[in-house]
């Protein structure tokens, strides 16, 4: 059934009258059986979605009903639906802008300590699942004579016109891109790093990929040489035998959270509650880790074979606060820069 642009699925693992049940209960395994139901908005993938919804249903004993769109369009439905909401939880998309506050209920889970220190939840609402790096996307036939370890080795003519980006005005991984270079190169306000921009996007030469996929496939099927991308693609491509290598920029790799949240005035609270003790669960961050190419937020899990392990990664921070406050003016000055280079 199509609910709203998206899904709604009824995923249920349990069968009986445990799924209607909204006493709690303890199973032989020990897992609480809390019963109910959770209506979940998500724009998550197929993967995430297979590979974690039936768990939970199977270890608490409720069925979820799951309606699926795009992150902007679930979040206009869970504002337009403020005073009489439909959603119990948001998982997926980047929740922490303090616009979104209003809509989500506060609670930080018991199992959230157990969350790697710089991925806890320090809104009070917003609990982060996974991590997703802004990755360099490598084809080894096209880079096989050059050596690229990070921003720094872009800017080599021998890559000109083959470096693929998506548009950072509508990419989501293109504008992170975008402000972990101007981190790494100097600051967001660094006529440094704003110089780098230019000298990269002169060797872009124009060629804008219509979207993110794009730049991933168009590197693997050896039509570019690098790409500007995200690492659960790029690993996946990786794990599926491409020719491909994934690099982390030398100079700090960002690893930004995707989220969940709990709708405010929901009408099952308990079970919202139970689907975040789940999410940062170890039962569940297992799972992310061994069947998804995600990265979990709790070390304590055996990382897919394929992902390079966080402590072997020079990481940098984004100043979330910031990038959200400017992120206008960093569009702007980029779209000027971008704007100059093609009238050129």
């Amino acid at each position: 059934m199509f609910v709203g642009g998206g899904v709604a699925l009824g995923l249920s693992a349990c069968g009986g009258d445990e799924t209607s049940s909204s006493s709690e209960d303890t199973s032989s395994d020990g897992s609480s059986n809390i019963g109910g139901s959770l209506t979940m908005y998500t724009p998550n993938s197929e993967t995430l979605v297979n590979s974690l919804v039936p768990a939970f249903e199977d270890k608490t004993g409720i069925t979820v009903d799951l309606i699926q769109a795009g992150t902007g369009e679930l979040f206009k439905k869970i504002q337009s639906e403020a005073s009489n909401p439909i959603a119990d939880v948001m998982w997926g998309g980047e929740l922490t802008d303090e616009a979104y506050k209003q809509y989500f209920q506060e609670y930080t889970s018991p199992e959230d300590s157990n969350v790697m220190e710089a991925y806890r939840n320090e809104t009070g609402y917003c609990t982060h699942y996974t991590l997703d790096g802004s990755v360099l996307i490598l084809n080894k036939d096209l880079t096989k004579d050059l050596d690229i370890k990070g921003y720094a080795d872009l800017l080599n003519p021998a890559l000109a016109g083959s470096i693929a980006t998506a548009d950072p005005t509508s990419s989501s991984s293109a504008f992170h891109h975008l402000t972990q270079m101007l981190l790494d190169m100097g600051g967001y306000e660094s006529d440094e790093a704003w110089d780098y921009v230019k000298q990269l996007f002169t060797l872009v030469q124009g060629k804008i990929a219509s979207g993110s996929s794009n730049v991933y496939k168009t590197v693997a099927d050896g039509e570019m040489a690098v790409g500007l991308s995200y690492e659960d693609p790029c690993v996946q491509l990786v794990q599926d035998g491409a020719n491909v290598e994934v690099v982390y920029p030398e100079e700090g790799t960002i690893f930004l959270a995707a989220n969940t949240a709990i709708v405010k005035d929901c009408a099952n609270l308990d079970q919202a509650k139970a689907w975040v003790d789940f999410i940062i669960s170890q039962d569940a961050q297992n799972i992310i880790a061994s069947q998804t190419t995600s990265r979990p937020v709790r070390s304590d899990v055996d990382l897919n074979s394929s992902m390079k392990p966080m402590d072997e990664i020079n990481t940098a921070t984004e100043d979330t606060a910031y990038v959200n406050e400017h992120k206008d003016e960093i569009i702007n000055k980029y779209t000027e820069i971008y704007t100059a280079l093609q009238n050129s």
